[in-house]
């Protein structure tokens, strides 16, 4: 069978492979605060924590952010943003050796609430005051579409490796197939923020990028499978 069709069968799957990967994309939006009950009381102060979490990845990771005006009293309102949380528990070793359980409180915030909250204050990873700014953050967390060549696919094995690289990407939002053809497959490519930030964080990634701005029209990016 030509590795073409059979990519072109695979493709047909990929809507259960997104179902089966995206779960982890949304540690972006995603805190994860220790916490020692599950009283209301405790709740409220982990889900800001959490909140906090979130803004400080979606501002570069820059924790000064959290004492600007007006972002410490947007993550006071975080019961406004969260859309579900859940208590989990993990197993460390104490300081005698032993195992103990520790109790988290994990949420979940809402994408484009977020979004909206940390665009209308101004934050990102660049922080030049003024509108500037503003448009900078606004660009940095809302979805743009792409589309990207992969090369170096001979089988559906490899398909799925290169899908999966993708879909466990936290700046990743969806992936939709387009066409297969030869070794390759075309790709549109959901992201948060700009294109050159996802294939940065492709280094250590099953996928290597071999031209960043292609002179070939409508795709926006080269990729190819890393040999394993």
């Amino acid at each position: 069978m030509k590795i073409a069709v059979m990519l072109r069968r695979f493709v047909l799957l990929l809507p259960l492979l997104a179902v089966a990967h995206f779960a982890p994309a949304q540690s972006l939006y995603t805190g994860k605060v220790p916490v020692n009950s599950q009283s209301d009381t405790e709740r409220s102060e982990a889900l800001k924590s959490a909140l906090a979490q979130v803004v400080v990845k979606l501002a570069g990771g820059d924790n000064a952010v959290l004492a600007r005006p007006g972002v410490a009293q947007a993550v006071a309102q975080a019961g406004n943003y969260v859309q579900q949380y859940q208590y989990t528990q993990d197993v460390t070793t104490g300081a005698d050796g032993k195992p103990q359980a520790r109790l988290s409180l994990v949420a979940q915030f809402d994408r484009t609430a977020v979004d909206k909250l940390v665009a209308g204050l101004g934050l990102g990873a660049a922080s030049a005051p003024g509108d500037a700014q503003t448009a900078q953050a606004a660009s940095d967390t809302q979805a743009q579409n792409y589309r990207v060549w992969i090369g170096g696919l001979h089988s559906a094995v490899d398909y799925a490796r290169a899908i999966g690289a993708l879909s466990r990407n936290e700046l990743v939002r969806s992936v939709q197939a387009e066409q297969a053809r030869g070794d390759g497959v075309e790709l549109r490519l959901s992201i948060t923020g700009p294109l050159p930030r996802l294939l940065d964080s492709l280094a250590t990634s099953p996928l290597q990028v071999d031209n960043a701005k292609p002179p070939v029209d409508g795709v926006d990016a080269l990729l190819s499978l890393r040999a394993q």
